[in-house]
């Protein structure tokens, strides 16, 4: 069978109209309703194989399916500059929230130098998904040993209008507040956000398990 008959037996009709409605940008008919865990399973199987290589160069998919295992196959990758590669030709097409944050290849924490100006050219871009990729990458590798607060600048000056580059910001912002408070709080008592990113950083803040009671209540004053 092919990749896409594959994923056509797995289908779950109750799963694909739950999905769907997770799913606003994207037409319910392009959805086969398969479940993370199976996906993960082809991705496994197929991982190396001369049908998986074809696969990766066969763009645009037609299901969103086609997507999420383009990404489990990606994230199995081993090489870091084929990785690379592999991502700048794949997210032009993603097109949702989900097929871009199941994307965390462990290749790329490998070369965190080589990895920080990728993501400079990927939050460059024009495209939503791959804006939202870059930031999900800087909050992934660049929060911890790596951090520096010229990220938070960075991730400050994105601007756009689209939800989920917005989403990602505040995403950041409350996970940046988590681990590098002190570094952080500046930026959002100095009101440095777009103020619905501003008020949505500090509603994820508040609801992290990371966020002491006192620094909560501190930050609910600055909404």
């Amino acid at each position: 069978m092919t990749i896409t008959e594959q994923l056509l037996a797995l289908q779950d009709l109750d799963y694909k109209a739950f999905q769907a409605k997770l799913m606003p940008t994207i037409a319910p008919e392009t959805i086969i309703g398969v479940r993370t865990p199976l996906l993960r399973e082809l991705a496994k199987r197929l991982k190396g194989t001369p049908e998986a290589e074809v696969f990766l160069k066969q763009l645009p998919h037609q299901y969103y399916e086609e997507n999420n295992l383009h990404a489990f196959l990606i994230e199995g990758l081993k090489d870091f500059g084929t990785c690379i590669h592999v991502l700048d030709r794949f997210l032009p097409f993603v097109d949702n929230w989900a097929t871009c944050d199941s994307m965390n290849p462990k290749v790329l924490k490998k070369q965190p130098e080589a990895l920080e100006k990728q993501i400079r050219l990927w939050m460059d871009s024009k495209e939503t998904y791959t804006v939202r990729f870059g930031i999900k990458m800087l909050m992934s590798h660049f929060l911890d040993e790596h951090f520096s607060p010229v990220y938070l600048e960075q991730v400050a000056s994105v601007k756009s209008d689209e939800y989920y580059v917005k989403m990602m910001v505040a995403w950041y912002f409350a996970t940046a507040l988590s681990k590098q408070y002190d570094a952080t709080l500046p930026f959002i008592e100095q009101h440095r956000l777009e103020p619905w990113t501003h008020r949505k950083a500090i509603q994820k803040a508040i609801e992290s398990y990371r966020i002491t009671d006192e620094q909560k209540q501190y930050l609910r004053n600055l909404k």
